[in-house]
Order: structure tokens, then sequence, then C-alpha cells
């Protein structure tokens, strides 16, 4: 059989010579693994990007309201708009479905880094500065406050995540605490909605209630605000109550607020170990040792961090923001990156707030947030009334 001879740069045959035979189809080469991954990065996008960008744009609304209106606070602006767009009924039920997986990662990793962030605006030297009695009333309202919260929960016969959750919430820094100790908990979302709605709702109670009974109480401005500090749930809400009282107490206030919001890395830590030993006990009642191998009746569950990552991240921050060397154009960058992620992540909880829910829970939590909110606020005033 002649075989064609050709030149390196041409495909004809020479003269004379047989047709060549017609060249197998090409094999398609794999697809590279990198491929596959690249779509499903794009389709996570795609599915990610629509609540994302609502989120951001309700921020972006949400810090421009409480630039022209000091007094109100964007992260609970964003928690009632969440709340009001869940809650319109059929208008709502259309869109939150289209946002769940973009407003997901709100509420959890952007919540997350923005509490991680919240270190930068912590120096201890501010805390210090207190001096040894506030600081002691600080701790001992933060700790009796989870600990009577937890005991108060277990008579009212709540769920033990739902009572951490707000007992971390009222006692430390209100939903964004709410949401950390959710990331060691791993609460049912109806119980870290809930207590979300719970602080803000009691928090907000707080703002005209703490400066009436301060006056009637005959508390100067510094003590009314130390006694916000020590006592009110948000930040934002600190710094609404400690406006209505006036004079000295705004800094105060918030060098106290920021006290119980340092120790949240400890009590974060605190509660993960706690959870990491109740996890191995309900893995030895379940099956012994083998309780928790592949298969055995512990496998499902979820081994709690025994730091999670972001509350190192918190700490770090903290103590780079002690050092004194962070220029202040990047403390200002840093506060409005983290209200901005956490307000996101508020409006992403806010969206998981249904009426009926609340309604379903019954009276129990109510309750729980009346008598925590009653035993931190008495907690608070008596250490200060006894220390200054």
């Amino acid at each position: 059989m002649a075989i064609a001879r050709t030149t390196p740069c041409t495909s004809a045959p020479e003269p004379g010579a047989a047709e060549p035979a017609a060249a197998p189809a090409a094999v398609p080469a794999a697809v590279p693994a990198a491929v596959p991954a690249a779509r499903g990065v794009q389709d996570g996008a795609r599915r990610v990007a629509p609540g994302l960008l609502v989120a951001a744009a309700v921020s972006a609304l949400a810090l421009g309201v409480a630039q022209l209106l000091p007094s109100v606070s964007p992260l609970l602006l964003a928690i009632v708009l969440g709340a009001g767009l869940a809650n319109l009924g059929a208008p709502g039920d259309r869109v939150v479905p289209r946002l769940e997986a973009g407003l997901a990662v709100a509420a959890r990793r952007l919540l997350r880094v923005g509490v991680a962030l919240l270190g930068l605006q912590l120096a201890l030297s501010d805390v210090l500065g207190l001096g040894a009695g506030v600081i002691a009333v600080v701790v001992t309202v933060v700790v009796l406050g989870i600990v009577g919260t937890v005991v108060a929960g277990r008579l009212l016969g709540l769920s033990r995540t739902q009572t951490l959750l707000v007992a971390g919430g009222f006692s430390i820094c209100g939903a964004a605490a709410a949401a950390a100790v959710d990331g060691v908990v791993d609460a049912d979302d109806e119980e870290l909605l809930t207590a979300v709605a719970l602080v803000v709702l009691f928090g907000t109670a707080m703002i005209p209630l703490l400066p009436i009974l301060a006056g009637a109480l005959g508390l100067d401005a510094t003590l009314a605000g130390m006694w916000a500090g020590a006592s009110i749930h948000e930040v934002a809400q600190v710094v609404a109550a400690s406006g209505v009282i006036g004079g000295g107490a705004l800094a105060v206030a918030v060098v106290v607020k920021l006290g119980r919001v340092l120790l949240l890395a400890p009590v974060l830590a605190a509660i993960s170990v706690h959870e990491r030993r109740v996890a191995r006990r309900q893995v030895a009642q379940q099956g012994g040792p083998q309780g928790g191998a592949p298969g055995g009746p512990g496998a499902g569950r979820r081994q709690p961090p025994l730091v999670p990552l972001f509350v190192v991240g918190f700490v770090a921050l903290v103590l780079v923001r002690t050092t004194g060397f962070v220029p202040q154009g990047v403390l200002t960058a840093a506060r409005l990156s983290e209200t901005a992620l956490l307000t996101m992540a508020m409006f992403a909880l806010g969206t998981g707030v249904r009426v009926a829910a609340l309604r379903r829970v019954g009276a129990r939590p109510f309750v729980l947030a009346g008598l925590a909110t009653a035993w931190v606020s008495t907690l608070a005033l008596g250490g200060i009334l006894l220390t200054t």
C-alpha cells in the first residue's frame, strides 16, 4: 500500500500518490479537573450574589441614616428592615427565598469577620483606666449575668442552647454576642432569631427607661453612664441611652461597655470547652468510646472548636490596637468595615424573624429576657454603687 509523503509544512500528497486514509477522529482531551471546580465556584457566586448585594445595599442605607441621625443604630435598623421584609406577606415570601444563600453567608461568615474586626476598637489601656473597682463590676456583671440567666432558663424549661444565646446576648454585647455564641453551640436557627429579636425589644426599651430610673435614684451623669455601659445590651443602645442622660455619660458608658465586649473571647472559649464536655458525655451515654465512631450513635454530632478562629482574630486585633502603632486612618477604615459587615449580618438575621414564629415560641423566652435584663441591671447598679 502506497504511503503518501508530505512535507512538514503541508498536508497535500505528492503527485501520483494515493489519497491518504482519513485520519481517525481526534479523541477529546480530558476536561481538566479545574474546569468543573471553576464552574462550581461560578454557580456558587451566582447563588450568593443576590442576597449579599441586597444586604450590602441595606447596610449602606442604614449607615447613611445613622450619619443623618446619630441616635439611630445601623445594626438595629438593619434588623428591623430585615424583619419587615420577612413579614410583608406574599411579597416577602417571594423575595426572601431567592436571597437565602447570600443571606446565610452574611449571617455567618461576614458576622464573624465583623466580630473579629471589633477587636481593633478595643485597647487594654482604656479598660484598665477604669480602675480595679469598675473592672471588677464589669467582670461580675458578665459572669454572674450569664450564670443567673442560665439558671433562670433551666427553671423555665428552655433549651440549653436557647438559654446560652440569651445569656451571651444580654450579658455581653447584644445580637453580635448571641450570634457569636451560636458559632460555638450551633443552636437552631429559630433559637438564634428569637434571641436577636429579644435583644432588640428589651435593649431598646432600656434606652428611655434607664435614664428615667437614674434620675429617680439621683445618680449623676458619670454614675448613670457607668450603669448604662454595664447593663444595656447593644453598644448602640448604650450610646443612645447615654445621649439621653447627657453630661459626661457617653464617654464613660462606651468604655465600660467595651470592657464587657472584651470579655467575649474568654466567655466563648469557656462555653466551647463546656460544649465539648457535653458532647463527649452524650457520646459516652449513647455508645461508650465507640459512640463517636463512624456510623456510631454519636457520629453526626459536630464537635465545637476549642477556640473559634474569629475569637482568635478578635484577641489578636485587641493586642494589635493596644500597641498604639495602628494609624488612625486604619482604625477608621476598620471601624467602618466592622459596622458595615455587622449591619449586613443583622439584616440577614432580621429576615429570619417571623412574627408567627415568635408567637409559636410562647412566653417563656420573653420571661427569660425580662429576668435577664433586670438581673444584669441590678448587678451593674449594685456594683457601681459599692465601688464608687
